[in-house]
């Protein structure tokens, strides 16, 4: 018996696109990973802060959801950085073909580490800002 096979190029550029809800956890797992779910309640959270605590700073508001996101790019990193043959060993197993990554993800990956640097300096930066100077300059 053979199973659905689990592109890692896939996987990755889900965990890129829709990380910060858990597509690439539901994609990887189904609809009963734990993780998945997880990433997904920081969606209806942030509303519900943002009827909740109006005037507040957008980074407080969204906290949840910045914190999913920054989680998930880190995710993409462990993905796409994993082993063809360990990859396929965990995720693979009953699958006919194995995997091959080439250049897509490695394109992938680099994106993900200048966008992602750039969102976690901006989020500290803010978040010093409204620590210490409470928001004065933004």
């Amino acid at each position: 018996m053979t199973s659905p096979h689990k592109n890692k190029t896939i996987t990755t550029l889900l965990a890129v696109l829709t990380g910060s809800i858990g597509g690439h956890r539901f994609y990887m797992y189904g609809k009963s990973d734990k993780w998945g779910w997880l990433h997904f309640l920081s969606l209806p959270i942030s509303f519900i802060a943002s009827h909740l605590f109006i005037g507040q700073p957008g980074l407080v508001i969204y906290s949840a959801l910045v914190l999913s996101f920054l989680v998930s790019l880190l995710e993409v990193l462990i993905i796409g950085l994993t082993p063809d043959e360990k990859w396929d060993a965990r995720h693979n197993k009953l699958s006919e073909h194995p995997s091959e990554s080439s250049w897509p993800l490695a394109l992938i990956l680099v994106f993900t580490v200048g966008f992602g640097a750039i969102a976690l300096i901006g989020t500290i930066a803010r978040a010093f800002d409204l620590f210490y100077t409470g928001g004065a300059y933004g």
